[in-house]
């Protein structure tokens, strides 16, 4: 009854038999005659072919539910024989927003890649809030952000510090009177800004100049509310935004002020026509976390790739 359950459940996910075939490198034909011969052993229909996109059956939601079952039980199953072996199979989620996903997952996984060939190595890349219902769900393995979340429902590895950092148009008038706190991109690279004589810049200095702020759900965001508050600033706003590196990419175009991560500056090429400086490290440092569910059974894969971001920072 469950063989050909892959071509069912593709079927499924991509709510389409010619997207579906597409994916399975099969043709079309082939995929919805393996689909009828499964519904026939069933003795029910599982797709409602009359709607477009096609749905399921209330028969087919169970038959759904029994495959996500049965590949759950198959993925812990491989997962446990990977503990035993040498990691010659099995699989890895990752899971990061925009940044991470861009600029910190992808060495990882090229150099766990070079250790462990085999291992299938995944990533999703989505919003915090999306990626932990994904956690929780199991659907991914980790996810690396820098926001706290809850150590009652998930467990964690601090992987590295992480800090704040002003991002200013150079051509901005203020620049002039915060000539003694800027930062070189070399200083931000090898982490000597960090240094007790280099001072965090007022932010003062810039409260006539527009700003580009990320959403207060945001850990950025809400950290730059914080510190805009302790100066007591409300300075004109042009834009509010998810992402962090479009809001330093529109500060890069002149436009305005950002709050940026060393994580982000170390990681892309300087731009000559913007200045950059330390903030408060009370408010501005904070720690990037791997996140994995609490209690779920650690595989021999999740270790060794923990031992990977570790070596490779």
């Amino acid at each position: 009854m469950f063989q050909g359950m892959e071509y069912v459940y593709m079927v499924y996910k991509e709510k389409s038999f010619s997207k579906a075939a597409q994916k399975l490198f099969i043709s079309q034909p082939s995929l919805s005659a393996t689909i009828k011969r499964v519904e026939s052993k069933i003795g029910y229909p599982i797709f409602d072919r009359s709607t477009k996109p096609i749905t399921l059956t209330e028969c087919g939601k169970e038959y759904i539910k029994a495959v996500e079952r049965v590949l759950s039980s198959e993925k812990e199953f491989i997962n446990y024989i990977n503990d035993w072996g040498e990691l010659k199979v099995g699989s890895l989620v990752l899971g990061g927003s925009s940044l991470f996903s861009s600029w910190v997952l992808p060495p990882l996984m090229g150099e766990f890649n070079k250790h462990f060939p085999h291992v299938k190595v995944e990533l999703v890349e989505e919003s915090t809030a999306e990626l932990a219902a994904l956690l929780q769900k199991g659907k991914i393995d980790f996810m690396i952000d820098n926001c706290v979340m809850s150590n009652s429902v998930f467990d964690s590895r601090i992987y590295q510090d992480e800090h704040l950092l002003l991002a200013v148009p150079k051509h901005f008038p203020s620049t002039q009177a915060a000539v003694n706190y800027q930062i070189s991109p070399k200083m931000i690279s090898d982490r000597t800004f960090l240094e007790k004589h280099i001072s965090a810049v007022p932010l003062h200095l810039f409260k006539d100049e527009p700003f580009i702020m990320l959403k207060p759900e945001n850990d950025t965001g809400k950290r730059a509310a914080e510190l805009l508050q302790k100066y007591n600033m409300t300075p004109t706003m042009l834009f509010q935004l998810d992402q962090q590196l479009t809001a330093y990419n529109i500060t890069c175009s002149g436009m305005g002020i950002s709050f940026v991560s060393d994580t982000l500056i170390t990681r892309v090429p300087p731009h000559p026509d913007v200045l950059y400086y330390k903030l408060e490290e009370d408010i501005s440092c904070r720690k990037i976390f791997f996140y994995w569910k609490d209690g779920r059974y650690f595989t021999r894969a999740m270790e060794e790739f923990l031992k990977c971001a570790q070596c490779s920072k």
